[in-house]
């Protein structure tokens, strides 16, 4: 996995929401609750957002991911 710079912080998990079907699962296995939904209008639904300051770059999310959203 290619690290993103930001701030001069490393953006541990990125999600793609062009690819996010909102399933929640990722929010579920979360070990340290880094995962939240936050609305997305342009869809209709809620979409997870990745708190970078808590994410432990663990993988679990991406790993369970239906979608293969994030990376």
């Amino acid at each position: 996995m290619e690290k993103v710079y930001n701030n001069d912080k490393v953006v541990k998990m990125k999600i793609d929401l062009n690819t996010c079907v909102g399933c929640g699962q990722c929010i579920d296995v979360c070990p340290v609750n880094a995962i939240d939904i936050c609305n997305r209008q342009d869809a209709g639904y809620g979409s997870p957002e990745i708190d970078e300051e808590i994410c432990i770059d663990c993988g679990q999310c991406a790993d369970i991911c239906p979608g293969d959203a994030i990376s």
